[in-house]
């Protein structure tokens, strides 16, 4: 069972993903970060390697992609704000990218 996060869970566990460019989602209990590839291939592929692990955990993003741009947002609906998921689907989310980069030519 998924629970909302508690004041410590927020503090220990969100502020590290705000040094990394997430952001609070102004009138929702929500967190959205922008993710910009080289290319739309790059881009993709980033949301297909997301995608495997948002399906092994249950845990779907509210997600868009134009180009080589992926906006993403991510709340826990089953309890009508962020949860411990959230914050380990974007601490994956921000691993998979950095792995990308990584392999820039």
């Amino acid at each position: 069972m998924n629970e909302k996060l508690s004041d410590t869970g927020r503090k220990t566990m969100l502020e590290p993903l705000f040094a990394t460019g997430w952001e609070p989602v102004k009138d929702r209990d929500a967190i959205h970060k922008t993710y910009t590839f080289r290319d739309f291939v790059e881009a993709f592929g980033f949301m297909t390697k997301v995608a495997m692990y948002a399906e092994k955990w249950n845990h779907h993003p509210e997600w868009s992609n134009v180009y080589k741009t992926v906006e993403v947002t991510l709340t826990t609906h089953d309890v009508d704000g962020l949860s411990a998921l959230d914050a380990k689907l974007a601490r994956k989310m921000d691993a998979l990218c950095e792995a990308l980069r990584g392999t820039e030519d």
